[in-house]
């Protein structure tokens, strides 16, 4: 089994910037390659961005050319993937949490991200 924790979220001005990371562990197969997702309250869960294991990247058109993806390699079975947010908005408010790509029924718990 994979085990995904985020971290990095927290409370930030329009304009600013947060970093966040998800630590996927366990799983050589299934830690390498990290989706993100959003979701505000009352509404639908929303794909931010992915980094898939051999390295390409896909974003949302609300987040693309501000949001960048990126994963480390912390040893053989556990992947650090990186959501770097630049020029953060008020819409960017929601729980950030990573997913498993290849083994997509993992998920994590979740970071909160408040841009006022």
């Amino acid at each position: 089994h994979v085990q995904l924790v985020e971290s990095g979220g927290g409370s930030v001005q329009a304009g600013g910037s947060l970093r966040l990371s998800c630590t996927a562990s366990g799983d050589t197969y299934c830690s390498n390659g990290i989706a993100w997702y959003r979701q505000a309250p009352g509404t639908e869960l929303e794909f931010v961005s992915y980094i898939r294991a051999e390295g390409s990247t896909m974003y949302a058109d609300s987040v693309k050319g501000r949001f960048t993806v990126s994963q480390d390699a912390a040893n053989s079975t556990t992947y650090i993937s990186y959501l770097q947010m630049d020029n953060l908005k008020p819409e960017d408010t929601a729980m950030y949490r990573c997913r498993s790509t290849r083994c997509s029924d993992y998920w994590g718990q979740g970071t909160q991200v408040t841009v006022s």
